[in-house]
């Protein structure tokens, strides 16, 4: 019986291994779900980053379906991600909503200069609380929120033009078929 425990242990092993190989296949390794998909946004009152004293809401931004996208200028993949918003941010019809996070407004405000700005408006949360509220791992993400105020679609991670064609674009077509 003791001949028997390495080959036993080694089948085990073998079979584990072969679990996982097989859960990769089935499951995007990437996905992280959320609990706030076809959930109301959370409620936010944010300061503009150009006009701090005055602030955006989800109540401003009800009627009209947009992307808000989590963004800031420490973050590496939105300097991937940034070019892909400029040349499709035109083409998706709806409101692109900068969210700039965790992030010092000079810093954002430079970043934006240099690299140029696809929002319609830009709002600032340097503390990070109300990402918190949000499910925000880190930057870049974004949220595809219909006029109703209600999460969509998210994506975690730089949009690529894959991601746009094959994800947000059907994303936002279905919100048009919805919408009468």
């Amino acid at each position: 019986m003791s001949r028997l425990l390495p080959f036993i242990g080694f089948m085990l092993l073998a079979a584990l291994f072969g679990f996982g190989i097989w859960w990769n296949t089935q499951h995007d390794p990437n996905a992280i779900p959320t609990p706030l998909l076809d959930k109301p946004a959370p409620a936010f009152n944010l300061p503009k980053l150009y006009e701090p004293t005055q602030t955006v809401s989800k109540a401003d931004l009800l009627g009209k379906p947009y992307l808000l996208n989590v963004f800031a200028s420490w973050c590496i993949e939105c300097g991937v991600e940034h070019p892909v918003l400029q040349a499709e941010g035109p083409t998706l019809g709806v409101q692109l909503v900068g969210y700039n996070y965790k992030d010092a407004p000079a810093d954002a405000k430079r970043w934006l200069a240099e690299h140029g700005s696809p929002y319609a408006v830009v709002i600032a949360d340097e503390p990070g609380q109300t990402a918190i509220d949000f499910g925000v791992y880190g930057a870049p993400e974004s949220f595809l929120i219909d006029a109703r105020g209600v999460i969509r679609y998210k994506h975690i991670g730089p949009l690529t033009p894959e991601v746009v064609a094959k994800e947000l674009k059907p994303a936002i077509a279905a919100l048009r078929k919805e919408t009468p």
